[in-house]
């Protein structure tokens, strides 16, 4: 509403209090009180209908309505930067978690991994990759795979190579001492018969 319409209220709202004071018919004035009298009964009051009176409006400042709906415009906007700022922070801290929850579970894999070959190590195997492949056959018990598979450790190992009491087949003959023990153990003469 702009300041002619306010000018118009306003002087109809005077008009209808300058015919109050003037007694004429059908005026509505208010009392003391500030609510309207009850309509004197008059001859043909009851044909004319009493016409409310015109309050003059308040006039508006809107200038200033201007300025408060721009001010709330300008917190709302701050409010939702401030908010995409956090949205955008949780983001980057939710692909930091996924980061980190990665590297947490390669680590806890390479850890595992490491705690089987140092068992496997203290057990005395020979080959740990040959081990790694047949332990899950055995649940991952470095005990039942020993107890099983005996040639993948050094224990078997050195059982295994027992002295046979004869020399290896490169070294150096011992000029007919070989041949002498032979000798006496089928209990024949020490000495070769010609």
């Amino acid at each position: 509403m702009d300041g002619k319409e306010n000018e118009i209220t306003n002087d109809a709202g005077a008009a209808a209090q300058d015919q109050a004071q003037e007694g004429k018919p059908g005026a509505q004035t208010t009392g003391e009180t500030g609510t309207p009298p009850v309509m004197a009964a008059t001859p043909g009051a009851e044909a004319a209908k009493p016409k409310p009176a015109i309050m003059p409006k308040p006039a508006i400042d809107y200038a200033a309505e201007l300025a408060k709906r721009d001010t709330d415009i300008a917190e709302r906007d701050g409010r939702i930067a401030e908010l995409e700022g956090k949205l955008a922070d949780a983001e980057k801290l939710g692909q930091q978690a996924e980061s980190l929850k990665s590297e947490n579970e390669q680590l806890k894999n390479q850890a595992a991994s490491d705690r089987i070959d140092f068992a496997l190590q203290l057990a005395g195997c020979r080959n740990v990759k040959a081990a790694r492949a047949v332990l899950d056959d055995y649940d991952g018990d470095v005990e039942k795979l020993k107890a099983t598979e005996p040639w993948l450790f050094a224990a078997y190992a050195a059982e295994a190579s027992g002295a046979t009491g004869l020399p290896n087949a490169g070294a150096a003959s011992d000029d007919g001492k070989d041949e002498r023990r032979w000798r006496k153990l089928v209990g024949l003469s020490a000495k070769k018969s010609e």
